[in-house]
């Protein structure tokens, strides 16, 4: 599992959060440790100015972040929907 995202998973004072940091703590608290790939960058200044999201395009047709990228294949493309998939997809607790 690799969650793409921005500069880290580090605090804000933004309203709300960190949108990457936020998709990386709901990950943890459903048992998750995925891998988190930094790729800098700003999601709006388009493709000439962010030459390390061309994988975030790739997956997902945009530049912005975070994003999952499950050990399925599968894609979830911002926070909320990211925490949402770690909250329905917990990891299995050991028998």
């Amino acid at each position: 599992m690799k969650l793409y995202v921005c500069y880290g998973t580090f605090r804000s004072p933004r309203p709300g959060g960190h949108p990457c940091r936020n998709a990386y703590e709901a990950l943890k608290e459903a048992g998750w440790e995925p891998e988190v790939e930094k790729v800098y960058g700003l999601g709006v200044l388009g493709d000439s100015l962010n030459p390390t999201r061309s994988k975030i395009r790739e997956l997902t047709g945009q530049t912005m972040v975070p994003v999952l990228m499950t050990d399925d294949g599968e894609v979830v493309q911002d926070s909320r929907k990211i925490a949402t998939w770690a909250a329905d997809h917990p990891v299995p607790k050991p028998a």
